[in-house]
């Protein structure tokens, strides 16, 4: 590890002008939906004055803990409400939160707990607490780790907790709106994780300052389903997550080569019009794209999206649009 390493800055995911931002919405759009996340098969949302109630249950919650002004939270998972909630909750206590990349293991994990020396931690699944606890680091330093997966466990100087404890005061009232008052509602769909080291960053600032929904879906594994139940208006994606979700369609599309592959390519050639205009709509149906108008990739340059491969032609017109 260099010394430039050890006397880094922390990288700032959440900035005070966020908690500026959700005040605003919680004023204005009190009642707006804020946040969906599909959660053991059915989908729950977070209206904007929701969400500001949750902060600072979760303020309260990490006060009782220790949780002090330069204080550390590290967060491992998929972007999802709870993430999203502790992260502005510390930031309100003055503390910082930086990601850790949820499929790190071993001497990776490692180096990036030794980097940022968290004493406190979000780890989203139960492999991944597992992973935390059997680095080898629990004798070094106090860690207070929260999980709605993993069950109470203490290792060396280590203490897993339920993610539940931070929830300390009365929950907001259920939200009631039915789904078909939302339905026309603008949507930015969201299915990346920690492993997207700036991808918090971009999130807070695409929703934060155009006070939009986001939408989560409830695995990686559930992606596809989740995305064409909600359809999305807009995609926010890192330049990997474009690749794979090109290979994804890739993948649902008839073989290379095939007739019926043939004619979706013949589709993209002039879709404006006739049986082409049709079919189209159909792929677009069953890729949860009806109601995309673009995609969105802050951490890529716009002109590497618009020379994407061959692959990328089903999404080529939703990039072109965002750039």
């Amino acid at each position: 590890m260099s010394i430039f390493e050890v006397n880094a800055p922390l990288p700032e995911s959440v900035t005070d002008s966020a908690l500026v931002a959700l005040q605003r919405w919680a004023r204005e759009r009190p009642t707006q939906i804020a946040m969906r996340h599909r959660r053991l098969g059915a989908w729950k949302a977070w209206r904007w004055i929701d969400v500001q109630r949750e902060v600072e249950r979760v303020c309260d919650g990490l006060r009782q803990q220790g949780f002090a002004p330069g204080a550390r939270l590290a967060l491992s998972g998929a972007f999802e409400p709870s993430l999203l909630i502790l992260t502005l909750a510390a930031r309100q206590l003055g503390g910082h939160s930086v990601v850790v990349d949820r499929d790190s293991q071993g001497e990776d994990l490692q180096r990036q707990l030794r980097l940022i020396r968290p004493a406190f931690a979000f780890v989203q699944r139960r492999e991944s607490v597992s992973h935390w606890l059997q680095c080898g680091l629990d004798e070094e330093w106090p860690l207070r780790l929260y999980s709605a997966q993993a069950s109470a466990a203490r290792r060396g100087l280590w203490q897993v907790q339920s993610l539940s404890v931070l929830f300390v005061t009365e929950a907001p009232a259920a939200q009631r709106q039915g789904w078909a008052q939302v339905a026309k509602d603008a949507v930015v769909w969201i299915d990346e994780g920690t492993e997207w080291r700036d991808g918090l960053t971009h999130l807070f600032r695409r929703w934060l300052e155009g006070g939009e929904g986001l939408a989560f879906p409830e695995a990686r594994e559930s992606a596809s389903r989740d995305r064409r139940e909600i359809a999305p208006t807009a995609l926010l994606l890192s330049a990997a997550r474009v690749d794979s979700l090109a290979a994804e369609i890739e993948a649902r599309l008839p073989i290379a080569g095939s007739w019926r592959r043939r004619l979706c390519e013949w589709t993209l050639d002039d879709p404006r019009r006739g049986l082409r205009r049709w079919l189209k709509s159909r792929v677009r149906r069953l890729l949860g794209f009806q109601r995309l108008r673009r995609i969105e990739v802050p951490s890529a340059p716009a002109d590497a999206l618009l020379q994407g491969s061959a692959r990328q032609a089903w999404l080529q017109e939703y990039l072109e649009r965002a750039a």
